[in-house]
């Protein structure tokens, strides 16, 4: 394998298994958190007797969308500060352990209460998961260009598991009623849930293999691993960095689930003649479209993350282009035809999954050892998933205020509100991201 100018080894077998653990742990990521866009109007009809546009089922649909997000970023610093002081790659198996049997669980809901537990249970996983395999993976690929390929190709994965949720959606409602029954039904929203234990089955058989990270066990051996302070993160040396990649952080998944994360939601408002089934088909296909565009946003950074150094102007890039998009498709194409719609949400996905890609990049480049899982967590986990995913809330409450004929477009309107907002403080706040130091992790 050649990287730039310097030829390196080809990896061995036992990086291999590490990238493809890795690479299955944030596709199965990604697989759990966007069931939730696909499945919530089904599930709350089920559950709980509430229809779209009523009061009752917009409280529903916040809840599910942001408690189980604050359950993570709570959860998810602590799994940070577990990942530096008990090892990278124990924290990493025993999180995907716990989003795979809890995304299971939730398939056999019979309450929405019970579907929020299981959802909150599943995003702490999901969140923990991602802070101790980017600190695993950066740490075990010491050569800069390699580990930057690696983070950016394995995250790659993600949107790989954006379209398998996507796929098994529309394989759940096209095929469903020859399922095995569940509490008596065919619910194609429960075969969907109960498909998230899929990445256990891997892990379970590539465990023993897994090496844990060589800097931190050399550091833990020796005694030289300071315990891991959330405090010293807003210490003068790292306060700035701390402070400035929560906000982009929270931006980057602001836009994501306040506006691009409603969709499925909204497109029904513009094929209201097709049948509920129909229309199911046609919201997973267009939710694979989206998939595809985020994919493809992650290899272009995993491609752009090696070429370019200047970290600062590539994430600007993405920003500036998002503040040009979102208006656009949440605006006026939600209005127009939904094959046209389909292409902006393909745009909309690909500059804002990019940074979801970036993140895993930049932030172990910009703490020690002692304190890469604690800082990654606080940036991904309070930053993004805590502050960043209000923005759900946020964007289900504005709609039933701002204007539009149908609850869906009200819906489109408040998508647009929120994500042209946190493009543009995203743009602005970024001229304080710190460039990294040398190509070399800090120690």
């Amino acid at each position: 394998m050649s990287l730039g100018s310097k030829p390196l080894p080809d990896l061995t077998r036992t990086e291999w298994l590490i990238c493809i653990v890795a690479s299955i742990g944030f596709a199965f990521d990604i697989y759990e958190l966007l069931m939730l866009p696909l499945i919530v109007g089904p599930a709350l009809t089920d559950l709980a007797g509430v229809q779209p546009g009523t009061p009752e089922y917009g409280h529903w649909v916040g809840l599910l969308f942001y408690l189980p997000a604050v359950c993570g970023g709570v959860f998810g610093l602590l799994g940070g500060y577990l990942t530096d002081r008990l090892g990278r790659r124990r924290v990493l198996v025993w999180s995907i352990l716990l989003y795979a049997f809890s995304a299971a669980a939730a398939g056999f809901s019979t309450t929405p209460e019970m579907l929020l537990f299981f959802r909150c249970t599943t995003f702490v996983g999901v969140s923990v998961e991602f802070v101790a395999a980017i600190a695993w993976l950066a740490e075990i690929f010491p050569d800069p260009k390699r580990r930057e390929a690696v983070l950016g190709w394995t995250q790659a994965w993600s949107s790989v598991g954006g379209v398998m949720v996507g796929g098994a959606y529309v394989l759940s409602v096209t095929f469903g009623e020859s399922f095995p029954e569940i509490l008596g039904g065919h619910a194609p929203w429960r075969y969907t849930l109960i498909s998230g234990l899929i990445p256990a089955i891997p892990l379970i058989i590539i465990r023993p293999f897994l090496p844990e990270s060589p800097i931190w066990k050399k550091k833990s051996e020796l005694g030289t691993l300071r315990r891991p302070s959330i405090a010293e993160l807003f210490q003068p040396r790292l306060r700035r960095t701390t402070i400035v990649t929560t906000i982009l952080a929270a931006c980057s998944f602001g836009a994501a689930f306040g506006a691009i994360q409603h969709v499925p939601r909204i497109v029904p408002g513009l094929i209201a003649d097709l049948s509920a089934t129909e229309q199911q088909q046609f919201v997973g296909g267009l939710h694979i479209f989206q998939e595809v565009g985020s994919a493809l946003g992650r290899v272009l950074l995993a491609v752009l993350v090696v070429m370019f150094l200047a970290r600062k102007r590539l994430l600007q890039s993405f920003q500036g282009c998002g503040l040009i998009i979102f208006p656009l498709v949440f605006f006026a194409l939600t209005s127009t035809n939904v094959w046209i719609l389909g292409v902006g949400v393909f745009l909309a996905a690909l500059v804002t999954v990019a940074q979801f890609s970036f993140w895993g990049n930049y932030l172990p480049r910009v703490y020690p050892t002692r304190l890469r899982g604690t800082g990654e967590s606080f940036a991904a986990n309070i930053g993004g998933r805590m502050i960043g995913t209000f923005a759900a809330y946020v964007t289900t409450t504005l709609s039933n205020y701002t204007p539009g004929e149908t609850h869906y477009a009200q819906l489109a309107f408040a998508a647009g509100i929120v994500g042209t907002a946190v493009y543009a403080i995203g743009l602005v706040v970024s001229n304080w991201l710190p460039e990294p130091g040398e190509a070399d992790l800090p120690d």
